[in-house]
């Protein structure tokens, strides 16, 4: 049983959770109704996430970035930071909505915004936990479009960001 959009074994962006896998479809039964479902592993957080087929494109899952798109959030990373004068609460709530939008681009702004090359800089727990999320997130699609280990993609970001 497959779709013609998305195939088993295919690497998929889900917004909320980020790289996964299609490991199934599956049929079942609610309450009387045939519900064909997408069956998607997600290995980091070791977690199965079944998705009605029905619902899968409103749900924003989608296929992996290609290599021009990818280019794209990689040339964000080395763009200028526009400094914001909002408050930290309001600026993180929009890098947790950019984070899980699953949008690469949106990932790499994050990552840009954040970015502190000195280890003992002023950067706040909070502000490392939302740059940890969204540069592992990024680099989990991008090892995935390159078929590199993450850890080769986590260097190539870093490369960039200190380059910049």
């Amino acid at each position: 049983m497959e779709n013609e959009n998305f195939n088993v074994g295919q690497y998929v962006i889900y917004p909320s959770h980020g790289l996964g896998q299609i490991v199934a479809y599956e049929d079942q039964e609610v309450a009387g109704f045939k519900i064909e479902l997408i069956v998607i592993s997600f290995e980091k957080d070791k977690m199965l996430m079944r998705i009605p087929l029905a619902r899968a494109k409103a749900s924003g899952l989608r296929a992996l970035s290609t290599h021009a798109e990818m280019h794209k959030a990689l040339e964000t990373l080395r763009s200028k930071i526009r400094p914001k004068k909002v408050l930290w609460s309001r600026r993180a709530q929009e890098y947790e909505n950019k984070i899980n939008s699953g949008n690469p681009i949106f990932l790499a702004e994050v990552i840009r915004d954040l970015y502190k090359s000195d280890v003992k800089s002023d950067q706040s727990y909070s502000e490392r936990q939302i740059y940890q999320a969204a540069v592992e997130r990024f680099a989990r699609e991008l090892a995935a479009i390159e078929s590199i280990d993450q850890e080769t993609a986590l260097e190539k970001v870093e490369e960039l960001l200190r380059a910049a």
